[in-house]
Order: structure tokens, then sequence, then C-alpha cells
């Protein structure tokens, strides 16, 4: 055996191929179709369809940002106790910055099974949240509100 294959030295850069001697793989779905989108971007998408809706009825809501983060924080000024997590909060307009609604992704994630489900959550959430920023029940906010 005096025919060694000597050992190449690692090219700098990306990989051209795979250990199999494949090429590189694309995308498992086009970018147009919705298994292209991640779930916190199809969530993000539920809270914008929420909002939509209620803005063609309360024009002021312009003047609010929506918000999405993962989980609450954790902070000692939060107001919820160990026994339940929060779904949504608001911020209140100060110095010059708008009122700010928030909706907790994961938590409304764990609590629902499918999207009709989520989406359902999603709005209530949401009209909840836009009803404290706007000093009135969920029922004005949206008449549909509660129902199944």
């Amino acid at each position: 055996m005096d025919n060694l294959v000597p050992h190449r030295a690692a090219a700098p850069g990306p990989r051209r191929r795979d250990r199999h001697g494949r090429g590189m793989r694309g995308p498992i779905a086009p970018p147009q179709v919705p298994l292209a989108a991640s779930r916190a971007e199809a969530f993000a998408d539920l809270v914008q369809d929420s909002v939509e809706r209620l803005e063609r009825r309360w024009p002021q809501l312009s003047d609010v940002d929506f918000l999405v983060l993962d989980v609450p924080q954790l902070d000692g000024t939060a107001g919820w106790s160990d026994d339940t997590v929060p779904l949504g909060g608001t911020v209140a307009a100060q110095g010059g910055r708008p009122a700010r609604v928030v909706v907790y992704r994961r938590p409304v994630e764990i609590r629902t099974k499918g999207r009709d489900e989520r989406a359902a959550l999603v709005h209530e959430v949401v009209v909840e949240q836009v009803a404290e920023v706007l000093g009135l029940t969920p029922e004005t906010v949206d008449p549909r509100y509660g129902e199944d």
C-alpha cells in the first residue's frame, strides 16, 4: 500500500457540495406560498388582519403601535401572578410616544390547536387590548366579541 492519497487542505469559503457529492439544497417551498412563512410571520399576519378589521371601524387606531413579542417580560411591574400568563398588554401614550398594544405569540399559540382557533383568539386579545387603550368595553369595540 504505497499508493497513499494525500489529504487535501480544507478550502476556505462555503462548501459547494454536501458530503454525498450532491449540490446545495434549495428552499422547501417558494417564498410566495404560505408554507414558506415562519410561525412568527404567520402570527404577525393574524394580528395585522385583526388590526385592519378594527381600523375600519375605529380610524384613531392608526395612531396606535401594534407589536408582537414572543413572551411577556418577567419584571416586578408586570402585574401578573405565577398562575396566569398574559396574552397581551398595553402601554399608554406618553411623552410624544403613541400608545402600544402588545400581543404575546407563544402564550397564544400554546392555547390554540389550529389556525382558525388561533385567529379567533388573536382577534379577541387585540379587541380586549384596544378596548383598554380606548377606554371602552370589548363589545363596543367589536360587536361580535365573544361570539363563537
